[in-house]
């Protein structure tokens, strides 16, 4: 196991990290968006207000991209478990 190998492992798992993330923090951040502007034009300073649009945007987002997210995990997963022979050495 050499030292390269390690990075590359690293920032594989980083890229797969953040490409699983993306999507539910894209929805989350839209949703905010367009809470604080209408709360911007309508003058409703309801801190709470954005709770929940943002729970149920990252909800859908999930429910959206979960098989996409699952079967990027589980490729990684079985990438990684196959290579564990040349690790090991």
């Amino acid at each position: 196991m050499t030292q390269e190998y390690i990075i590359h492992l690293a920032r594989e798992a980083m890229t797969v990290a953040l490409m699983l993330a993306g999507p539910p923090l894209a929805f989350g951040l839209i949703v905010g968006l367009a809470v604080s502007i209408l709360q911007a034009t309508t003058q409703i300073q309801e801190q709470t207000l954005t709770f929940i649009p943002k729970i149920v945007a990252v909800f859908l987002a999930i429910l959206i991209f979960g098989s996409w997210m699952l079967g990027s995990i589980v490729h990684f997963t079985e990438n990684l478990f196959s290579s564990l022979p040349t690790i090991i050495r």
